[in-house]
């Protein structure tokens, strides 16, 4: 009689190849600690996020009062919304410090890991949107309102599109409860996404800060990183703690302190702090539907590094001009950043455009000088 086999999964095995005795490269630094860090902040987001749900109404006449409820009437729960809020600044600063760094050893070689970690960028990126938008205060409302309304912009199918997103002519409780429903389930989708992102990293290994080939160079994972990463665990952990005890509204908008007013449109309109480079980026372009690719480019075009990039060393410590212009390109996202805090007038909307050009300019310059390099010291 024919027996099917049984096959099993040792799943202490894997935890034990992922963490335990993974080889990683022995002359990786700090800048290494944001992808561990990331998961860190991913686990804190999901947690708090679930028992935040527990107390959400997705209803426009209830909903920024019962935010109110939870803050000053729920045990802790002041101590919950501030975790989440500041939580959700705090991943995007390790975020973008992990692409960074990424930028700077050219870890995007590593194609697919590299173009899975830009698709956890933009879901992340959509998630903190809808979520921002749920509050229910006044900034939460027009933000909304100016970028759903960007949707419209697609050819053919954008006024459909927006329909489908409010549920309706307007923004109102189907909207809500459409993005509540959608920011509750885009962390778990993240999170398969992470486990991907994982397994490729673990295919192909970690690059290097020399960017050389580091196969014969390697140790074990632990102890040897797991007390790095520790390390960065603690101090992200005070700097947490002292920023929600301490300064919980330092990060969050004045006018989503005020419920939204259809009738009241505020003086700015303005993302979150972590958005601004890109609400800069959009608002350089004076045609509408060109504001919305530009837009969409400014994260999509990472996906590119991959394909662009010849150079024979990874890491720019060996691309001097490489180094400084992108350190340029840091203090160019620091000044668009700058830029979308401040009303649409002169002298904003010329600085605008120029740091747009610089910014896209960076992904092209940035791969053939390297190749001219290459053939000067060849």
């Amino acid at each position: 009689m024919y027996k099917p086999k049984r096959y099993s999964i040792n799943l202490l095995k894997i935890l034990n190849n992922s963490i335990i005795d993974l080889p990683t490269p022995s002359s990786i630094s700090t800048w290494w600690n944001f992808g561990s860090l990331l998961g860190l902040c991913l686990m804190t987001q999901t947690i708090t996020g679930i028992l935040i749900a527990m107390h959400y109404y997705s209803d426009p006449q209830t909903t920024f009062m019962n935010m109110v409820y939870l803050s000053s009437n729920v045990n802790t729960g002041w101590l919950l919304r501030h975790t989440h809020a500041n939580g959700a600044s705090l991943f995007f600063i390790c975020m973008y410090m992990h692409t960074g760094r990424g930028l700077y050893f050219s870890s995007y070689k590593m194609s697919s890991t590299w173009i899975m970690g830009t698709m956890i960028l933009l879901m992340t990126m959509a998630t903190a949107f809808l979520g921002y938008v749920l509050p229910w205060g006044q900034m939460s409302f027009w933000g909304a309102t100016v970028i759903t309304n960007l949707v419209s912009t697609i050819p053919h199918v954008g006024d459909q599109l927006i329909n489908w997103l409010w549920g309706g002519f307007a923004i109102s409780k189907p909207t809500l409860t459409r993005f509540f429903t959608l920011h509750f389930m885009l962390p778990f989708i993240i999170m398969m996404m992470v486990i991907m992102h994982l397994f490729f990293l673990h295919t192909t290994g970690s690059s290097n800060p020399l960017g050389l080939n580091s196969n014969l160079d390697k140790l074990p994972f632990h102890p040897y990183f797991t007390s790095k990463d520790s390390v960065g665990f603690i101090m992200m952990m005070f700097i947490f703690i002292y920023l929600n005890l301490s300064h919980p509204f330092i990060l969050n908008d004045p006018d989503n302190f005020v419920p939204a007013n259809p009738l009241s449109t505020p003086v700015h309109i303005q993302p979150e702090w972590y958005f601004l480079f890109a609400y800069a980026i959009l608002r350089s372009i004076p045609n509408k539907l060109g504001g919305v690719i530009a837009l969409t480019m400014s994260i999509m075009i990472l996906t590119v590094m991959p394909l662009s990039e010849k150079s024979k060393f990874s890491s720019k410590n060996f691309y001097p001009l490489n180094q400084l212009m992108f350190w340029t390109f840091i203090l160019n996202i620091l000044m668009l950043t700058w830029i979308g805090a401040h009303p649409v007038e002169d002298p904003f909307i010329i600085m605008g455009q120029v740091m747009t050009c610089l910014y896209f300019s960076f992904f092209l310059s940035n791969p053939l000088t390297s190749q001219w390099w290459d053939k000067t010291i060849g």
